[in-house]
């Protein structure tokens, strides 16, 4: 089996981060969104991943090397970025016929994802949500076979969201599907879309069963990553609460402090994540994500995205900067 991860989307919801940093590479609980999406997948068992990569695709490439020198790689380019679809299309002749593991790369789930892998039928991951109205929907029907699926429907007629991890068997099917909505130009939302191609599917005969994911984390805004930010935090609280001593300084976990950081006459936490390298003094940092080598003088931060390389004095309460920044707010 392998793993297809399409990081080519351009993260226009998160600028001005993305501008100098793929979305998939923005620091999440001392990890990456990447990062936390390859070691679930590795965990299960899988050894071999499809990349589709376009925007700042360079970096991401150089990323996966160098942290996961064993695995086999292949790396899809994708010039145009017209929708999921379109992605998993270019991914033909590397997969062949192969079963695989599509994970969208601003999508973390948990799951039994061993149990996934074994399963005999085709498996879309779903949750329900409150308004599905901005997701792929699902219609089920009693024996947990799909019967339908929608993208972004404006009156849906199911509150399972497709939560971008899906397990399929029959690829010959899925490609043909695929090529066959592209040369018809059938979009939906000006995008090709995979859903319209599972649609196509079942249409055909295809079965595919669903499977309830237990939690579903969100990292495609400002928000919603604070908010994963958050609740990884705790979940890796063992392995993310500092050792370290800082001068005068309080920690109130979870927090997860990178590699040479010199922080002194602060109080840091909860839910703070900094990268390597950066330098906190006489602040007061809370539910922050804070980039690498970056300078942090007499600020007060909460809810607040900062990117690496920023230098920021004076005091705050909710910024949202991106990388090489440098503000004075004194």
């Amino acid at each position: 089996m392998k793993a297809i991860i399409p990081v080519a989307g351009a993260g226009t919801k998160l600028r001005p981060h993305t501008y100098t940093q793929p979305k998939a590479l923005i620091p999440l609980a001392g990890r990456t969104i990447l990062s936390i999406i390859v070691d679930q997948l590795v965990d299960a068992g899988i050894r071999e991943f499809v990349f589709v990569v376009g925007y700042l695709g360079e970096k991401i490439q150089h990323y996966v090397e160098k942290k996961y020198p064993g695995l086999k790689m292949h790396f899809v380019q994708q010039n145009s970025r017209e929708g999921t679809g379109h992605a998993i299309l270019l991914t033909r002749e590397v997969v062949q016929n192969d079963e695989v593991l599509i994970v969208l790369g601003d999508t973390i789930v948990e799951t039994d994802l061993k149990e996934v892998i074994s399963h005999p039928h085709s498996l879309l991951g779903v949750k329900k949500v409150d308004d599905p109205r901005n997701f792929g929907v699902a219609e089920v029907n009693a024996e947990g076979f799909i019967t339908r699926v929608v993208e972004k429907p404006q009156i849906p007629k199911s509150n399972l969201a497709l939560v971008g991890l899906y397990k399929i068997r029959e690829t010959e099917q899925m490609y043909r599907c695929l090529q066959d909505n592209i040369s018809a130009q059938l979009r939906s939302h000006d995008e090709f879309q995979l859903t319209d191609a599972l649609e196509c599917m079942i249409q055909h005969g295809v079965k595919l069963s669903a499977f309830k994911v237990s939690n579903w984390f969100d990292c495609g805004r400002k928000e919603t990553l604070l908010e994963t930010n958050a609740t990884l935090l705790k979940k890796y609280k063992a392995a993310a609460t500092p050792v370290l001593p800082y001068e005068n300084t309080i920690i109130i976990p979870p927090v997860s402090i990178g590699e040479g950081c010199n922080i002194k006459n602060s109080i840091i936490g909860p839910n703070v994540a900094i990268g390597d390298n950066t330098v906190v003094s006489y602040s007061i940092v809370k539910d922050s994500i804070i980039g690498s080598f970056s300078n942090l003088y007499e600020v007060v931060l909460k809810s607040s995205l900062i990117g690496s390389d920023a230098n920021i004095r004076g005091l705050s309460q909710s910024l949202n900067i991106g990388d090489n920044t440098e503000i004075d707010l004194g």
